[in-house]
C-alpha cells in the first residue's frame, strides 16, 4: 500500500517539529512547509543572515526538516493572511469589537489555503502541531476532542474548521503533554527542543494593538470620545475606542476612587462605558457565524459547557437557535467579560459541539 502523503505546517517551533517526526515514525510520507504570512521578504532574508531578530522561523523549520530527512518548502500566503486576518482584525476593532485573529487564521489561512495547495500537490492530509485531537463520531461527523493536557488544549481556537477540513487533518501532538513533546524533541536532538512558546499576536510583536491599527487604518481610526456611566453621565475622555476591550481595568486613566472596568464599547456614539466589577458579569450571550462540529445543526435546547475566551475554563449553559445563523446562550451562573468579537465555543465533555462569534 502506498504511504499516505501529509503536508506538515512547520512554524519553526517545537510542537510542529515533533508533529513532523511523529508522522514520519507512523509511516507517512511527510513534507514540511512553512507558511510565509506576514514577514517581509527583506526581513526574512535579514533574519536568516542573523539580522535584528536572530534566526527566523524559516531557518529553524528548514534545519528541522533536514535533520528529519523530509522535503521542505516555503509557501507564500501573504495575500490570504492580509485579507482574512490583518484586515479583519483592524475592521473589528474599528467597530468596537475584540477579534481573535488566531481563529480567523486557522480557518481561512492555515486550513483553507494550505489544504487547497497541499491537495494540489497530491497530499492526502495536512497536519499541525496543535494540542487537540480529531475524532470520527458514531453519527459519522468529525469533531475536535480536547488534548490530553488541559493546560495547553487548543480546541477553542479551532472550533471553526469544516467537516472537509477535519477529515483531511492530522494532529499527532494532541496525545501528549508539552513536557513529553519537549522530551521527544530533546531525545531526537531537535534544535527547537527548548524554544520558548510564542505568546503575542504574531503580526503585532510589540503588543501595541492600537498603534498597529493607527498605522493600518490611517484616517479611519475613531477619535477620542467620552467615558460614560451606564446612564450616560460623562466622566472623562477616552483615547479612542480601539484602545479598549470589555473587562479592561488597567490603563483607563480615570480616577474614581474605586476599581472600575470597561463594561461596554459603543461605536455608534464613540463612547466607552465604565462600571464596577459586578457590571462586567452577565449570563446571556448571542452569537452568529455559527459552525457546528459534532452535530449537523442545533435543534431545540441543548445543555453544554460554554467557553467565552481562550483562558476561560468553561461553564454550564443552555443554547438554542433564534435565527438561521444566530443562537442565544444562557449561562447558569454569571460569567465575566462577555466580549463582542470573541468566540463562544461549546463542549459536550471533551468533544467540541461547535461555536460562533459573540455579538
Amino acid at each position: 500500500m502506498e504511504k499516505k502523503k501529509v503536508v506538515v505546517g512547520m512554524s519553526g517551533g517545537v510542537d510542529s517539529s515533533v508533529a513532523a517526526y511523529l508522522l514520519k515514525e507512523q509511516g507517512y510520507d511527510v513534507i514540511g512547509v512553512t507558511m510565509q504570512i506576514w514577514q517581509d521578504e527583506e526581513e526574512a532574508v535579514q533574519e536568516e543572515n542573523g539580522g535584528c531578530c536572530g534566526l527566523s522561523a524559516v531557518d529553524d523549520a528548514r534545519r528541522v526538516a533536514a535533520s528529519l530527512d523530509i522535503p521542505y518548502y516555503v509557501m507564500n500566503f501573504k495575500a490570504e493572511f492580509k485579507k482574512n486576518v490583518m484586515d479583519y482584525f483592524v475592521a473589528e476593532y474599528l467597530k468596537g469589537r475584540t477579534p481573535n485573529p488566531c481563529i480567523a487564521c486557522n480557518r481561512y489561512v492555515k486550513w483553507e489555503s494550505l489544504l487547497k495547495r497541499s491537495m494540489e500537490i497530491g497530499a492526502d492530509y495536512i497536519a499541525t502541531g496543535h494540542y487537540a485531537k480529531i475524532t470520527e463520531l458514531p453519527n459519522g461527523r468529525f469533531a475536535l476532542k480536547k488534548s490530553v493536557t488541559a493546560a495547553k488544549d487548543q480546541t477553542y481556537a479551532l472550533y471553526n474548521l469544516t467537516q472537509y477540513q477535519l477529515s483531511h487533518t492530522l494532529m499527532p501532538v494532541g496525545d501528549y503533554s508539552k513536557e513529553e513533546i519537549r522530551g521527544i524533541a530533546e531525545k531526537i536532538g531537535l534544535r527547537t527542543a527548548n524554544k520558548p512558546d510564542s505568546q503575542e499576536i504574531c503580526f503585532i510583536p510589540d503588543n501595541d494593538y492600537a498603534g498597529f491599527i493607527d498605522r493600518e487604518a490611517a484616517g479611519k481610526v475613531p477619535p477620542p470620545g467620552n467615558f460614560v456611566l451606564t446612564d450616560g453621565t460623562v466622566i472623562g475622555q477616552h483615547k479612542g475606542i480601539t484602545h479598549y476591550t470589555v473587562g479592561q481595568r488597567k490603563g483607563l486613566g480615570i480616577a474614581m476612587g474605586r476599581p472600575v472596568f470597561v463594561t461596554e464599547i459603543r461605536p455608534d456614539t464613540n463612547e466607552v462605558v465604565i462600571g464596577s466589577n459586578e457590571d462586567v458579569f452577565g449570563t446571556t450571550v448571542y452569537a452568529k457565524n455559527l459552525n457546528f462540529m459534532s452535530i449537523p445543526d442545533l435543534e431545540g435546547d441543548l445543555e453544554v459547557i460554554g467557553k467565552i475566551r481562550y483562558s476561560h475554563k468553561g461553564a454550564p449553559c443552555t443554547i438554542r437557535k433564534v435565527e438561521a445563523d444566530k443562537i442565544v446562550c444562557q449561562f447558569h451562573e454569571p460569567v465575566r467579560a462577555i466580549t463582542p468579537g470573541q468566540a463562544v465555543v461549546f463542549y459536550d465533555g471533551d468533544i467540541v459541539v461547535g461555536g460562533g462569534t459573540i455579538i
